[in-house]
């Protein structure tokens, strides 16, 4: 005989989800008490050390099971994957200060109240595999390709349609046995836990087909690596989308375009959140189709953030695909707490009434730096570190986030940063492949 469990869990700043298993009989209680939590588990960093905490070992929190976020399927093997994303509270009931769920919560209603509007957000999700080695040729994009991996794939969009998770597609990408499955745009909260039960399927077919994954931003030092590129798009109260304007520059509607300018003036301190491991921005450099400036783009794939093609001549439907692609991004970010610092970037340009940036053309490595400074241009920090640095300057951004957030996530980002020490760049690459 076996105990049905269901794991509660909650999104961290590591990427991660932690939580614990509650025995399925006996839930019903739980979903509106919820179970306990240890504050100081939000600086469990993605090697599972410890960084520096208010906390220590005291105090107490609990996760609030939010109905809406549960994932029940049966995988291949025969096992049923069942679990449950949670807020967490005080013991008072009022939001805690680390909970990413709530803090994006938050950025949404604030997004609402300032401008009427709602964001919708789609994921695409990058990974490899990690059984092999050495270059692939003629596989990438191919069928050859595809077909190499065509059981893996269909059974992991059965299992997502069966969660209630339909895919849009499933294909093989350019990097040695890299792949990119996407789910298509839902209601930002929605897509952001979707997000992280997609990602958490995905691991759980790969080990029923003993063919583990990662979703590390680098997988070898010189390779593409893996992306999470975020589309959004504004959308009002009653179902109209709001990020197109035919009649002004590149179709950008005046919000979307400060919403935009708010992103890229944030962005150097935005990137120690959305892409926030040791890797990350050796993966954000030129030439590697991700992003290396802070700069706008119409079909670009090197700029930071792009402004995506419509289709057909109908203007309505065009004005449904309108949406903007934010690249400077990947796994090591927990999509929860990406959407939120994108949110509240962009919500500081609308608020300043920025205008709307000029899309750059061309390489921007063949411009000097003056040339760059002129146009309000800047390369992306070139570590980890600088990204810190660049963050916590940027006392903007992160008064936009409750309580003590900011100092525990930078404490917790050098608590990953020091877990490394002494560790050559072969380590590091082994280490975050292990680790996502």
């Amino acid at each position: 005989m076996t105990e049905p469990l269901i794991a509660t869990v909650v999104p961290d700043i590591a990427g991660h989800v932690r939580g614990k298993a509650i025995p399925l009989a006996g839930f019903d209680a739980v979903w509106e008490n919820g179970t306990g939590w240890t504050p100081a588990n939000v600086q469990i960093t993605c090697f599972d050390v410890a960084a520096k905490s208010p906390w220590g070992p005291t105090g107490d929190v609990r996760m609030i099971p939010a109905r809406e976020a549960m994932v029940e399927v049966a995988l291949p093997a025969g096992a049923t994957e069942r679990f449950v994303l949670c807020d967490v509270v005080e013991g008072d009931g009022a939001p805690w200060e680390c909970c990413l769920r709530t803090i994006l919560k938050t950025a949404l209603a604030a997004l609402k109240a300032e401008t009427g509007l709602e964001l919708r957000a789609s994921f695409e999700h990058e990974f490899t595999f990690r059984d092999g080695d050495g270059p692939e040729p003629g596989s990438a994009y191919s069928l050859r390709g595809l077909r190499g991996r065509r059981v893996f794939g269909e059974t992991l969009c059965g299992v997502l349609r069966d969660a209630g998770l339909p895919p849009d597609s499933f294909l093989r990408e350019f990097g040695p046995r890299q792949f990119e499955i996407t789910l298509p745009p839902q209601p930002a909260l929605r897509a952001a836990d979707e997000a992280v039960a997609l990602r958490q399927l995905t691991y759980a077919v790969a080990e029923d087909f003993a063919a583990p994954v990662t979703f590390s931003p680098l997988v070898t030092e010189t390779g593409v690596g893996n992306g999470v590129h975020i589309h959004f798009s504004f959308w009002d109260e009653n179902g109209h989308p709001k990020t197109l304007d035919g009649k002004r520059p590149h179709g950008l509607s005046e919000v979307a375009g400060r919403f935009i300018a708010g992103i890229l003036d944030h962005l150097p301190a935005l990137t120690a959140i959305t892409a926030p491991s040791a890797l990350s921005h050796m993966r954000l450099t030129p030439h590697r189709w991700s992003a290396a400036f802070n700069n706008l783009g119409v079909q670009d794939r090197e700029a930071a953030v792009r402004i995506c093609p419509t289709f057909g001549a109908d203007a309505g439907k065009r004005a449904r695909q309108y949406n903007i692609e934010f690249r400077a991004t990947d796994a090591a970010a927990t999509p929860h707490l990406s959407l939120a610092a994108m949110i509240f970037a962009g919500l500081d340009g609308i608020r300043q009434a920025r205008p709307a940036p000029e899309p750059t053309v061309g390489d921007l490595t063949l411009l000097s730096a003056e040339a760059l400074a002129a146009k309000s241009l800047a390369r992306l920090p070139a570590s980890l570190d600088e990204a810190l640095l660049a963050l916590e300057a940027d006392t903007a951004l992160l008064a936009a986030f409750p309580g003590r957030f900011g100092a525990i996530y930078l404490d917790h980002k050098r608590g990953e940063l020091g877990a490394l020490e002494g560790k050559d760049i072969d380590e590091r690459l082994a280490a975050y492949r292990a680790a996502y």
